[in-house]
């Protein structure tokens, strides 16, 4: 009579939840199952880190949830401008996608 048996395989990857949990921004598809709202009282409860809320009128992008010191170094439109000609290709409305952005400032100075 032939024996049953299980052989179970579990793969884990473990990594030290981080706060903020959200580095640069948060990119909210408009049919993502979770609403801008709800994300930035969870950020207020999680972190001291300030969030922007930019809202986007499109048909795959609804909101993006940025950390204020990146609003000091790009304006609202440049951020609007990239995520939807960069990140918008690669997601579709029901999607939430990380930003982590390198942003370098270069400044020109003649003194006088």
């Amino acid at each position: 009579m032939p024996r049953d048996s299980s052989r179970y395989v579990i793969r884990a990857s473990v990594k030290e939840f981080s706060l903020p949990p959200i580095h640069d921004g948060l990119v909210l598809g408009c049919e993502s199952p979770i609403g801008h709202m709800a994300v930035a009282k969870a950020l207020d409860l999680l972190t001291i880190t300030p969030y922007e809320h930019l809202e986007i009128e499109d048909e795959v992008i609804g909101d993006v949830l940025v950390r204020s010191a990146v609003l000091r170094k790009l304006s609202r439109d440049q951020i609007r401008d990239f995520v939807l000609s960069r990140v918008k290709p690669l997601m579709g409305p029901e999607e939430i996608v990380h930003l982590e952005m390198e942003i370098e400032v270069q400044i020109d100075s003649e003194a006088r």
